[in-house]
C-alpha cells in the first residue's frame, strides 16, 4: 500500500510545484512535516498539535503555524497545493477535496520502524525537501541505537494507559519496547493488538515495570489512585511514559526510545 502511495507522489510531485504549499490535517503528520519543510511551505498543520495534551511537537514550534480542525471548507480556504492526511479523516472531507481535484496524500498508521521511516522520507519527497528527510530518518536510526541495551536480559514491561488500554504485539509501540531491552507483556496476558488489561491480571502477574501513560488531570492515569495499584506500586515500580510518545512516530521515535533507554538504565542501575 505504502509502495504504491509512493509511485504516486513521485508522480504528482513532478507534475507540480516542486516546493508546494502544504496543509497537515493529521498530528502525526506534522511532526514530520515541521522538521522537513520550509516553514513559508506550511499553510496550516492540525489543530492537535497546538492542544498540551494531543501535540507530537514543541508548542512553541506548533503556534507559529496556522491551524485547522480538519474540514474541507478550512483546507479549500487555505488554496494548498497539497494535503496531507491520515487515516482518521472525515469521509466528506476527503470527497470534498477529491471532487474539487486538490491534491491529497492519505497516510496509513505506521506500526513499526521501517514503516514510519517510509513515511517520513514519502512526506519529504512529496515536499521537495528530499535531504531533510534523509538526514531525519538517520537522526532516528542513531536514537535507536543509542537506546540499544549491550546486554542483560529483557525487563518485562507494560504500557498502560488510562482504562487499561495496552499496545500488543503488532504496533510501532511494542517493537520500541524490544528495541530498548524490554518485552512487551502484553502477550503474557493473552491481549490483542490494541486490548484493555484489567487488574485482576495485573495484580495477580505484574510486569518488571509498568510504564503508565498520564492521559487525566496534570498528565495522571486516573486508574494509578486505585488503592490496589497503590498497593502493587510499592514493590512493581511505575514509570511515566507521556501520552504524545505513544501515537506517532517519525521524529517522535526517538525521544520514546531514549525515555525507555533512560528508564532500563534506572531500573538496572
Amino acid at each position: 500500500m505504502l509502495t504504491a502511495v509512493l509511485l504516486w507522489v513521485m508522480c504528482s510531485v513532478a507534475a507540480g510545484a516542486s516546493r508546494p504549499r502544504v496543509v497537515s490535517i493529521n498530528p502525526c503528520v506534522d511532526a514530520v512535516l515541521v522538521r522537513v519543510a520550509a516553514a513559508e511551505q506550511i499553510a496550516a498543520i492540525s489543530h492537535y498539535s497546538q492542544d498540551p495534551q494531543a501535540t507530537s511537537i514543541p508548542l512553541d514550534l506548533a503556534e507559529r503555524f496556522a491551524v485547522t480542525s480538519g474540514t474541507a471548507e478550512e483546507v479549500v480556504a487555505l488554496a494548498p497545493d497539497l494535503v496531507l492526511a491520515g487515516p482518521h479523516v472525515a469521509p466528506s472531507t476527503i470527497n470534498t477535496l477529491a471532487r474539487l481535484k486538490v491534491r491529497l496524500i492519505m497516510l496509513p498508521v505506521a506500526e513499526s520502524v521501517a514503516e514510519s521511516t517510509r513515511q517520513v522520507q514519502l512526506i519529504a519527497d512529496a515536499v521537495g525537501a528530499h535531504d531533510r528527510g534523509e538526514k531525519l530518518v538517520a537522526a532516528i536510526h542513531d536514537a535507536i541505537a543509542a537506546a540499544r541495551p549491550r546486554a542483560g536480559r529483557p525487563l518485562r514491561a507494560v504500557i498502560w494507559q488510562g482504562g487499561g488500554m495496552v499496545p500488543g504485539r503488532g504496533t510501532l509501540a511494542d517493537e520500541l519496547l524490544r528495541l530498548a531491552g524490554f518485552s512487551n507483556a502484553s502477550a503474557d496476558y493473552g491481549l490483542a493488538k490494541w486490548d484493555v488489561l484489567p487488574l485482576e491480571p495485573l495484580l495477580a502477574s505484574p510486569p518488571d515495570v509498568v510504564l503508565s501513560v498520564g492521559t487525566g488531570e496534570a498528565g495522571r492515569d486516573r486508574m494509578l489512585g486505585h488503592p490496589a495499584v497503590e498497593k502493587l506500586a510499592t514493590h512493581v515500580p511505575f514509570r511515566t511514559y507521556p501520552f504524545r510518545l505513544l501515537q506517532c512516530g517519525g521524529p517522535t521515535i526517538a525521544e520514546a526510545v531514549t525515555r525507555l533507554a533512560a528508564v532500563r538504565r534506572e531500573l538496572e542501575g
